[in-house]
């Protein structure tokens, strides 16, 4: 008879055992697998969630099927505890496990609210917008000018909210003193800036901030990227070329920028004002003139001497050409030029296109 209870209990529990087995692989194959989520979804996380509640957000988004699952499997990986606040992108057809490392791995969120501060050449803005999961698309909610326009609603409900982020982004051309007056602007930043920093030392980019953060520091990061990519350029630069330190480098390339808007063009009017500097030849550049007149303060169409990593490039490996002048063409680029009759020729096409385009208006 014992023998008999033992042989059923050992049954009993290799039955057990088995489903205890397929039920464990059920839920390790519904935790990797495809979720049903069918379009993208943003998912916040608060400050101070838990992934109790990040399941049942999710469960009710149709993003996991079984939220209890995802809780166990965020355990099992030891990731419970590592959920980080903000607003995260889910793609559709994630698996639990890939939603789990989305709002644990950290970083920058990835969807939400996002007000980004605009420094420009001509003008200077702070736009709101939203990324729509369905499109991964931003949409501009709000824009306005800081330090001019009063805020609209939907930028003082997104300055109050803890979840949303700020950038920074500065356009090429844009001065040392633009760049300044426009932080000074920024309500979300705090502190003094003593001065300006000298043109060029600061990186067109975008830039990350956080409320509360200081001005200085901005600019500090700023002219941080500005060094490496200055430094990188002159270690790899045509060692032929006459320029004796990378600030002068930096110089050049900032009439570069002045002078062309056309990328493909950089290299050729590169090679222009090393050819004039090789032979003693006056730059005689335009761009010069007008920022020894306005500093740099205010609007000067294109910018002058903030320049970006291509400029500096060109500056330090122009095109190998005989060039020595160049004038505007009326399509946007410019005719060179190795003589000063050809030069002449240019200049009168390119005085009769002006002549013409004035006529029409």
């Amino acid at each position: 008879m014992w023998k008999s209870i033992a042989s059923n209990f050992f049954t009993v529990f290799i039955v057990l055992l088995v489903a205890a087995g397929a039920l464990v692989g059920w839920g390790q194959s519904q935790y990797r697998s495809a979720g049903p989520l069918e379009d993208a979804i943003c998912v916040r996380v608060p400050l101070g969630g838990s992934m109790a509640l990040v399941s049942r957000d999710l469960e009710a988004k149709g993003a996991v099927s079984y939220g209890r699952i995802f809780r166990i499997g965020s355990d099992y990986a030891d990731k419970s505890q590592q959920l980080k606040a903000g607003s995260f992108l889910v793609p559709a057809g994630a698996s639990m496990e890939e939603i789990v490392d989305i709002v644990t791995r950290g970083g920058q969120n990835t969807c939400g609210t996002e007000v980004v501060y605009r420094i420009g050449v001509t003008s200077r803005s702070a736009v709101v917008r939203e990324l729509d999961p369905a499109t991964s698309a931003y949409v501009e909610t709000a824009k306005y000018t800081p330090g001019v326009d009063e805020a609209p609603q939907a930028y003082v409900e997104a300055r109050d909210d803890r979840d949303v982020r700020y950038r920074v982004a500065v356009a090429e051309g844009a001065t040392s003193w633009q760049v300044v007056d426009s932080l000074r602007a920024l309500d979300v930043l705090e502190g003094e800036i003593a001065e300006v920093p000298a043109e060029g030392s600061l990186a067109p980019d975008s830039y990350e901030v956080v409320p509360g953060g200081q001005r200085s520091e901005v600019l500090a990061r700023m002219q941080a990227a500005q060094e490496l990519i200055l430094a990188e350029a002159w270690e790899n630069r045509d060692t032929d070329v006459p320029l004796k330190s990378p600030e002068e480098a930096l110089v050049l390339a900032s009439l570069i920028e002045k002078e062309t808007g056309v990328a493909e063009e950089r290299r050729q009017v590169s090679s222009v004002f090393t050819n004039r500097l090789r032979q003693g030849i006056k730059l005689q550049t335009d761009p010069a003139v007008i920022y020894g007149i306005t500093r740099g303060e205010g609007v000067l169409g294109r910018g002058l001497r903030q320049s970006g990593r291509l400029a500096i490039e060109a500056a330090l490996n122009p095109d190998d050409t005989p060039y020595i002048f160049f004038v505007a063409d009326g399509t946007g680029g410019h005719a060179f030029a190795v003589t000063i009759q050809e030069h002449n020729a240019n200049v009168a096409k390119w005085r009769k296109i002006e002549a013409e385009r004035n006529a029409d208006n």
